[in-house]
């Protein structure tokens, strides 16, 4: 899987200005994003988004449009020093009860304390599949990058271009065998699941951000309070991009003729749709390498192998 900035169907380089009486001036991009909640909460402020958090109100933006497979990302610092209750949120979702969601959340936490990195799926509207790190820089001192690649044969989180989790379409794989050597170490190598695990049906997805106070859970179980005296708790965007196939804005969100031009082109009017390119749908040598050592090194904790949650093994976890 190799970086293609070349072709940009999207391209959200987050940028406006702080105007008085807590208003938001129309930005260059404000075509793409706008405020989705809470709107005195996200602050422009020269070429940097920033979502506030304090004790009356988080904020959130989303995107105007919604694609169809893809690449989102998201350059972003997060609440510095004391965050403990925090929860700052990255990710894309499709609409209704059936819908997808793939999740990055970042659980703060006291002061000195590592941030913990959950990502999750819904599919189908089912989640219940998180996976938790800790990460191997401070995300508080400077930008990183969070990204999801998205197309029919996986989905991939990464940060800073390394992979640290994948989800596979298995379905896809016991239909054309074995693909190759880069199977990752949580994957099949082709060998067929009795039971098919669910993958993303193809539903249009918008992207959002938000920051709110989940001192219930988020950090250490929620025996951890948010200290009110810290706030305001800021998130600080830097630039936030979508490269995918723009869903049409007149288009139901099942509309077969719109799943048929994404699923099935290589082209369009984005121009090349290198996120769905034969060397797309699975790891290279390298990245499968990055994913075993970040899994070695970083995880905390995996669904798959919480056997209290799940007695019975979910069907997509089989090989772990």
């Amino acid at each position: 899987m190799v970086s293609r900035m070349a072709v940009v169907a999207v391209a959200v380089a987050v940028a406006a200005v702080l105007v008085g009486g807590g208003g938001v001036a129309a930005g260059k991009f404000d075509d793409v994003v706008q405020p989705s909640w809470a709107n005195d909460h996200v602050v422009y402020e020269g070429d940097l988004l920033k979502l506030r958090l304090d004790s009356s109100s988080g904020g959130g933006f989303a995107s105007r449009s919604k694609f169809l497979y893809g690449k989102a990302s998201a350059d972003l610092k997060l609440v510095p020093g004391d965050s403990a209750g925090v929860v700052t949120a990255f990710y894309l979702s499709s609409a209704g009860d059936k819908h997808n969601e793939f999740d990055y959340e970042f659980l703060g936490n006291v002061t000195g304390e590592p941030y913990l990195v959950q990502t999750n799926l819904y599919i189908d509207g089912v989640g219940n599949r998180e996976q938790r790190i800790d990460l191997w820089f401070d995300p508080t001192a400077d930008f990183h990058t969070y990204a999801v690649l998205w197309n029919p044969s996986q989905v991939v989180f990464l940060v800073d271009d390394t992979p640290i989790r994948v989800y596979e379409n298995k379905n896809a794989s016991a239909t054309a065998g074995t693909k190759g050597h880069h199977r990752h170490a949580n994957g099949t190598n082709g060998t067929a699941p009795s039971v098919h695990p669910p993958f993303p049906s193809p539903q249009p997805m918008a992207v959002y951000s938000s920051i709110w106070n989940a001192d219930d859970w988020a950090t250490q179980g929620g025996r951890v309070k948010t200290d009110w005296s810290h706030a305001p708790f800021v998130a600080t965007f830097r630039d936030v991009r979508v490269e995918g196939c723009a869903w049409a804005g007149n288009a139901t969100d099942w509309d077969a003729g719109e799943v048929a031009r994404c699923t099935g082109t290589s082209w369009g009017k984005e121009g090349r749709y290198w996120w769905k390119e034969k060397d797309m749908e699975e790891l290279t040598v390298h990245q499968s390498h990055q994913l075993v050592w970040a899994r070695a090194h970083h995880l905390v904790y995996d669904y798959c192998v919480d056997t209290d949650r799940f007695p019975v093994q979910p069907p997509e976890c089989a090989g772990r």
